[in-house]
């Protein structure tokens, strides 16, 4: 990596860095002051306004925001720009059944693809190059967010998820350099290579960018001695930007460097909001600092992360490999779920109980996720009949997850002092 490979928000000098931030935090908080009636709300219960941003730690004054807000102010009560100024909309399930919606100017496209291109750099990519892009595509930010790399040099191949053999294929045919998707599906990509009987070693891929759930260094492993190639890890979420908000570098593989001119960042005590000091495990809280149409103060991630000191790009701090979260979300091969999305289904069908677990597994190379679930007192068989896969079914349609669905009979699922343990995780080496 050389200067010239640096774009101009990475070149600056720390002190550079610091003013730049503290004049676009000024300007977000004045934006969503003036334009958002939640934050207005939110900044007079705490006596709280523009003017009283005077530091960077003055970011400690400021509201948190959570995911439950975004679905408070449904569809679009968040928005910081009339609708007819936003370009693009994106939205995720949530644990009410009403998604998190989240819009884009045309400007914000540009600024998410600029991140991208650089993330796709710090990975080891070069402009020119092709990508082979295997993040779903729709309202999840995955597929179309990476996509924006078209705009900055790189030729993308939208391939999106599934289609394994057809993936293996296109490799073959298009010889793309990179590859994007999530680790486990990398994996299933992997595998199919060997079913075909194709050396994965003998591709042209050279990077792997994997995101949108949790993976290990074994994994990591796995997967750049299978494909011989280097893989990173990107990071972000749809509430602050999608993919890219953070990205690991190719010659460190140390942890995702945070673009900190653009996403400012904080670990706060889960439990109390305190704010703590780097290098202290805590929840991961961003401040979004260039965005336009959703800008979003202090987001509370729920996940649990270090921040630490620079290395690859010493003026911007590293995210430490994510522990865990402080809820109960699952990650279902890259799609968010939390237990009251698939509680939310169980009832609308009436033969079966409120009580259900989640029991999580990893037979193969995909996290695989069973409903075991009671039927009602008094139901009978010809009722369960087919029940299972008709669940199975609305979960797919309403989550956008596959899943088993176990239908036992009542009294069969364990209680605990009459609370049901959700989530029972059965995956080796995961807690």
């Amino acid at each position: 990596m050389t200067d010239t490979d640096l774009d101009a928000g990475e070149r600056m000098s720390l002190d550079e860095l610091r003013a730049d931030q503290l004049r676009n935090l000024k300007t977000t908080v004045t934006s969503v002051y003036e334009n958002v009636p939640f934050y207005r709300k939110a900044f007079d219960d705490l006596d709280v306004t523009p003017d009283d941003i005077t530091s960077l730690d003055d970011i400690a004054k400021l509201p948190f925001t959570n995911k439950q807000d975004l679905r408070d102010n449904y569809p679009f009560g968040l928005f910081a720009v009339p609708r007819e100024q936003v370009a693009r909309i994106h939205a995720s399930s949530g644990t009410t059944g009403l998604p998190t919606v989240v819009g884009y100017t045309t400007g914000d496209l540009d600024r998410w693809g600029s991140l991208i291109a650089r993330s796709i750099i710090a990975a080891g990519g070069k402009r020119g190059q092709m990508m082979h892009n295997a993040y779903g595509y729709g309202l999840f930010t995955g597929g179309l967010g990476v996509h924006g790399a078209e705009r900055h040099g790189f030729t993308v191949v939208p391939i999106s998820g599934g289609q394994t053999p057809r993936q293996v294929q296109l490799i073959q045919d298009f010889k793309p350099d990179l590859i994007t998707a999530t680790p486990t599906y990398l994996l299933t990509i992997l595998d199919e290579f060997h079913k075909q009987g194709i050396d994965p070693t003998t591709t042209s891929l050279k990077t792997a960018i994997c995101g949108a759930e949790p993976w290990t260094d074994e994994m990591r492993k796995e997967i750049e001695q299978s494909f011989n190639i280097n893989a990173v890890d990107i990071y972000g979420l749809s509430e602050v930007m999608g993919p890219g908000v953070a990205c690991e570098a190719a010659e460190t593989k140390d942890g995702p460097t945070i673009w900190e001119d653009h996403f400012y960042p904080e670990i706060v005590d889960p439990f109390t909001g305190e704010v703590l000091p780097d290098g202290q495990e805590g929840e991961l809280v961003f401040t979004s600092l260039t965005k336009e149409a959703l800008p979003i103060i202090r987001y509370r991630t729920h996940d649990l992360a270090t921040l630490l000191p620079g290395t690859a790009r010493p003026n911007f701090r590293r995210i430490s490999r994510i522990t865990g979260r402080s809820d109960d979300l699952m990650i279902i091969r890259g799609v968010n779920v939390y237990p009251a999305n698939v509680e939310s289904v169980l009832f609308e069908f009436t033969p079966l109980s409120p009580h259900f677990q989640l029991v999580l597994t990893r037979p193969g190379r995909m996290d695989e996720m069973t409903v075991e679930v009671e039927a009602r007192e008094g139901v009978g068989a010809v009722e369960l009949d087919g029940l299972d896969k008709l669940v199975a079914a609305r979960v797919k349609e309403r989550l956008g997850v596959s899943c088993g669905v176990d239908i036992k009979m009542p009294g069969d699922l364990p209680r605990s002092v009459g609370k049901l343990k959700r989530i029972i995780d059965r995956r080796e080496g995961v807690r």
